[in-house]
């Protein structure tokens, strides 16, 4: 495995996480104001990471802007999705494509994979994303136009004020 890297950094909205090797961002981590629970989480299982706070700088700066209500497009971000299973892989591959200021349902996307009936199991990989805002998660919504779950810090106000700054 590649040495990994990561850095903690401070956005508007708080204290922003990344982490990967010098190729790829494997695990970001939302922003809460706490930067000793960012890095619990952050680095949670990973083997020995070295921090480097210009860790794939141009990104923190493009998050930084984005936090400040900026438009800013992730899709291009090289990531990693070492450890996911190939259903999670297409999955997450899927929603990366998903472009800034729009929103799909989770039936869209179960389609769109060519997974009709998976809608649930979209639900759950959703849950599970290891690189929210890069892949982003916060742009799925229900077929009834309502938020669903979010499961990071903040939970569905943070994924709303998401949504509501790519208005």
């Amino acid at each position: 495995m590649k040495k990994l890297y990561y850095s903690i950094f401070w956005t508007r909205w708080g204290w922003f996480g990344l982490a990967g090797n010098k190729q790829a961002i494997i695990r970001t981590c939302l922003p809460i104001n706490n930067p000793d629970r960012i890095r619990g989480i952050l680095l949670s299982g990973l083997d020995a990471p070295y921090n480097d706070p210009l860790y794939f700088s141009p990104v923190q700066n493009d998050i930084k802007s984005y936090f400040e209500g900026n438009y800013v497009d992730f899709s291009k971000v090289p990531t990693d999705l070492r450890g996911r299973t190939d259903f999670q892989k297409n999955v997450l591959k899927a929603l990366k494509t998903v472009k800034y200021g729009h929103t799909i349902t989770y039936s869209w996307l179960a389609h769109k994979i060519g997974r009709p009936n998976a809608v649930r199991a979209i639900g759950q990989v959703m849950s599970v994303n290891p690189l929210p805002l890069i892949i982003p998660c916060h742009r799925v919504i229900r077929a009834d136009g309502s938020p669903g779950g979010f499961s990071a810090a903040g939970g569905t106000r943070t994924k709303l004020r998401m949504l509501q700054i790519e208005k």
